[in-house]
């Protein structure tokens, strides 16, 4: 039925089947156990003959003999490894029709850059383990933001960015089981401190302080309403253009924060009911909303004086004309890099061209930065984090003068406790006139 050959020093079994002579090698050069197997390989033929076991068409007899008996399972092939850079391309891409914010999705493609960074860009995801996510952890708490090692929260916020990656990767069947990040450890956090006013910030500079250190207390500042005053009036007579003042009086006196202002259209300013629509994006995950704020007077008489020179376009706020060294709308374009540039100037000039200005659009975040940032350049103003020390200042004002923590909230976009708490605090005069009525 079956037989043992030896070949090469090592034993192969061959055996008839229906007048055909069918073989394979054992793998061994030991009698005993190729006799062994060869009293296994006699049984599957036995089995065959007494039409006990029925080779299906098509079979291949050596394997079916050899597996005693049982087709073999097409052989598949392993799954390609998926690599942590084809992950976050495949996220991005995914949610980058609509489904995420722009910002959110800038914000979201750092996040997953970092861990390329740290556990490369060839990182097999489906491997991913606490250990891994813990070695991250523990090299990005080493880098440091203006003078200042990483935060806890910016160290959670990337882990969380992941961690959603995963969630949806798990969905798509792209990788399976729970995102392996329970047991992991972050550096303790220290609270953040509390909003001062510019007197208070002043009192607690010491001259021993590093630059990093005084720039985490200005990043605490709000403005009492005079100063807020005062500040507007510098803004009006330094703005570069034309909608610097209104953009900042518009931050300054809704609480808005700087995107939201930036999406503003004209004929969300109804002069008629003194309010103004803003369009929400991160109230709720899945959906734009949209809430109405109140407009001063005094803010309404700086929007209609705006309105009557407003340079066309669906945006409230907008450029006009020429912008001094913008990348889009200075007079000239192709202005070579200083690593590239020509040494000569007609070398220089030679790509220059006259640029065709486009039509007045919105503003981006990175314009209104610059150009608020050197408003202030070179007076007391410049100390001022961001135009979000003008949402801070708001809040405070309406604090402090006894609004309804409900309003506020509607004013101001704010839906959870903590961001509640971060703002709930009165100006320092206020509290002392408060506890002098308790106790005087």
């Amino acid at each position: 039925m079956a037989s043992l050959e030896l070949r090469n020093q090592t034993y192969r079994v061959v055996f008839m089947y229906r007048g055909k002579k069918f073989g394979y090698s054992l793998d061994t050069g030991d009698r005993p156990t190729a006799e062994a197997l060869l009293g296994g390989v006699e049984k599957t033929l036995m089995l065959i003959g007494q039409k006990a076991l029925h080779v299906p068409d098509g079979a291949d007899v050596v394997a079916f003999v050899k597996n005693g008996g049982k087709v073999a399972e097409d052989a598949r092939p392993a799954p390609a490894a998926l690599t942590l850079e084809q992950l976050k391309h495949k996220y991005l891409d995914t949610h980058g029709q609509g489904a995420m914010e722009a910002n959110s999705l800038a914000t979201v493609r750092m996040h997953l850059g970092h861990f390329e960074s740290t556990l490369g860009a060839r990182f097999a995801v489906r491997g991913l383990t606490l250990a891994d996510l813990q070695r991250h952890v523990n090299e990005r708490r080493k880098k440091k933001y203006r003078g200042q090692p990483l935060s806890p929260v910016t160290l959670k916020k990337e882990v969380a960015s992941l961690r959603a990656c995963w969630n949806w990767a798990a969905l798509t069947g792209l990788v399976s089981g729970p995102f392996p990040s329970k047991g992991l450890v972050y550096p303790k956090s220290d609270e953040k401190p509390p909003f001062m006013t510019m007197q208070e910030i002043e009192r607690r500079i010491t001259a021993s302080m590093t630059a990093a250190e005084r720039d985490v207390l200005w990043d605490c500042l709000y403005l009492t309403q005079a100063e807020l005053s005062l500040l507007v009036a510098h803004v009006k007579e330094k703005a570069p253009h034309p909608w610097v003042y209104p953009f900042v009086c518009f931050v300054a006196y809704t609480g808005v924060r700087r995107s939201e202002a930036l999406r503003v259209l004209v004929q969300d300013v109804d002069f008629g009911s003194m309010t103004v629509l803003v369009r929400e994006k991160k109230k709720r995950q899945k959906q734009r909303t949209t809430r109405r704020v109140p407009l001063t007077p005094f803010l309404a008489s700086v929007l209609r004086e705006w309105v009557a020179v407003h340079p066309g376009g669906p945006a409230l706020f907008c450029p006009a004309g020429e912008v001094f060294r913008s990348k889009k709308r200075s007079r000239t374009t192709g202005h070579q890099n200083e690593k590239v540039r020509s040494s000569s100037l007609k070398g220089r000039l030679a790509t220059v061209r006259k640029r065709d200005l486009p039509p007045a659009g919105a503003l981006t975040k990175d314009e209104v930065h610059h150009h608020f940032r050197g408003t202030l350049a070179g007076s007391k103003w410049e100390v001022l984090p961001g135009l979000h020390c003008l949402r801070h200042s708001f809040i405070s004002a309406c604090a402090s003068n006894g609004v309804d923590q409900r309003l506020i909230d509607e004013w101001t976009g704010h839906s959870t406790d903590e961001q509640r708490k971060r703002y709930r605090h009165l100006y320092p005069s206020t509290q002392q006139e408060a506890i002098q009525r308790v106790f005087s």
